[in-house]
């Protein structure tokens, strides 16, 4: 089984490249998440995610979001990892819902970003018939 963790190297945190990922980046809607994604010269892919302060006032609300997408997120980076053929990007997850989601929805939506991500990589669009 492969270990599955979610380390400092792997946060993006770096504010030139948030700024690049969200004015080059491409970006899709797989609900209740917003993705925003661009390949990167890193040695590996780093996440960010956020959740507005206007849809969520309470900071408790907010880090319970936040968590709930990076376990969501973790549990499945391998996946992500090949759905991008082990190319570094930058990613970032933005939750859009203006109601508390349970976990199991965002599972879902981190599913939908993962298909989506698999079939917009350009690799996959040239093996298909």
């Amino acid at each position: 089984m492969p270990h599955l963790t979610l380390h400092k190297g792997q946060r993006l945190k770096s504010e030139i490249s948030i700024q690049n990922l969200f004015s080059k980046g491409k970006s899709f809607v797989a609900y209740p998440l917003r993705v925003c994604y661009l390949p990167s010269g890193d040695e590996q892919t780093k996440i960010m995610v956020s959740v507005p302060k206007r849809l969520f006032k309470r900071a408790v609300k907010r880090n319970l979001l936040k968590r709930r997408m990076r376990e969501a997120y973790r549990l499945r980076q391998d996946d992500f990892s090949q759905a991008l053929n082990n190319q570094a990007h930058h990613i970032a997850f933005s939750y859009i819902a203006p109601e508390l989601m349970p976990y199991h929805s965002i599972a879902h939506a981190m599913e939908k970003a993962l298909k989506k991500l698999d079939n917009a990589h350009p690799l996959h669009q040239q093996n298909q018939p």
